[in-house]
């Protein structure tokens, strides 16, 4: 099976707009259609309550009518056009397709945030994590996010493996940023949140980033845009993830960052896996 994940910045802009950054976008979405995953997951997609709206289905329709989708938007009293999570998943695959509720604090649950397919013998879930905000006013609802989301992960995980993936907004070491010293107290790379991730790690789940390649130096996910030579540079942080339940570590046979050319923000991951013995 193989599985892509990327935080969008806007599906919205990414299909309906000519900007500069939306054609970069869409020439992002180019290189992952070639690349023939069986199901792709996209955070940040900021679109409506409602969901996409029939322009943004027409396009897609057009653009990878071979996959069917599932969505799940911000939700009042959360932010209109804020957060928001889909998956492409390939047409024949059938999923069971859920959007939990895991008790984090308000309006956290109504933002979109996490999107889970069953299959038979596996579960597959993607998560935007929240970001711990400017100042780290978010601090202490993040901590809280963190714990939610690892109880959640574990439940699953006690029932049947589990491949996670997105946005999980956290470097966990500091081979993961160009700049650790600089970003100590920086939203996340602070102690809580690495050690938020680390437990969820412990929960039984493996960074397969890390499995695959060890402590290799310099590989990151994300580039930040107000920061105009930061991906020429290469001043970048590896925040977004694909993780599995131990037992399915072995079966991983490639996870990679896919190349965006100079749209900076976050790239595409890509995970491989071998699911014969599941």
């Amino acid at each position: 099976m193989r599985i892509i994940s990327w935080n969008i910045d806007s599906l919205n802009a990414a299909l309906t707009s000519d900007s500069a950054r939306a054609v970069l976008t869409r020439q992002v979405l180019d290189t992952i259609d070639a690349l023939d995953a069986d199901i792709i997951a996209i955070q940040e997609t900021k679109l409506p309550a409602a969901g996409p709206s029939k322009k943004h289905l027409e396009i897609l329709q057009e653009r990878v009518p071979y996959y069917d989708l599932a969505w799940d938007s911000s939700q009042p009293p959360a932010r209109k056009g804020y957060a928001g999570t889909l998956f492409l998943y390939k047409s024949g695959l059938t999923p069971l397709v859920t959007t939990p509720a895991i008790g984090a604090p308000e309006p956290m649950d109504a933002e979109g945030r996490l999107i889970t397919l069953e299959f038979p013998d596996f579960y597959v879930n993607q998560v935007y994590t929240p970001n711990a905000g400017d100042q780290l006013r978010r601090l202490p609802d993040r901590q809280a996010w963190d714990r939610a989301y690892a109880d959640y992960l574990a439940g699953l995980d006690q029932s049947k493996p589990v491949i996670a993936m997105g946005d999980y907004n956290v470097a966990h070491q500091a081979i993961d940023l160009a700049n650790p010293e600089a970003n100590r107290f920086s939203a996340g790379f602070t102690d809580e949140e690495r050690e938020g991730f680390s437990k969820l790690l412990g929960r039984g789940f493996t960074d397969c980033f890390r499995h695959l390649h060890g402590p290799v130096e310099g590989v990151y996910t994300w580039w930040a845009q107000r920061v105009r030579t930061s991906k020429i540079n290469n001043s970048g942080w590896r925040i977004d993830y694909f993780l599995v339940s131990d037992r399915l570590a072995g079966q991983v046979t490639a996870c990679e960052m896919i190349d965006s050319g100079p749209r900076q923000d976050h790239t595409p991951i890509l995970l491989d896996l071998d699911l014969s013995a599941c």
